[in-house]
């Protein structure tokens, strides 16, 4: 079994109040949640109005398979018009 984290570290331009922040994340986290096999969190600066930081974690029997599974949930993350992606660290268990 193999279990892949992806971290990623975000700004929300446009995000004028943690309400505006968090509808941005909740919409994100929501899509990602919906059509891939991911757990997703925001992990940290929950307190800050236009930083964000999220854990994604895939579990499965293969490294390329999470690989892949973890990749295309990014890409919903870094498509994303009101977010700017400014790192990523990869973990592997």
């Amino acid at each position: 079994m193999i279990i892949g984290t992806m971290i990623v570290e975000g700004i929300v331009f446009d995000a004028q109040s943690l309400k505006d922040k968090r509808s941005v994340l909740k919409s994100i986290g929501t899509r990602v949640r919906q059509k891939y096999n991911v757990s997703i969190i925001e992990s940290n600066h929950q307190d800050v109005w236009q930083r964000t930081e999220w854990t994604m974690v895939c579990v499965g029997t293969s490294k390329l398979q999470v690989e892949k599974e973890l990749k295309r949930a990014f890409t919903i993350i870094d498509n994303h018009s009101d977010l700017e992606v400014t790192g990523v660290t990869w973990e592997w268990l």
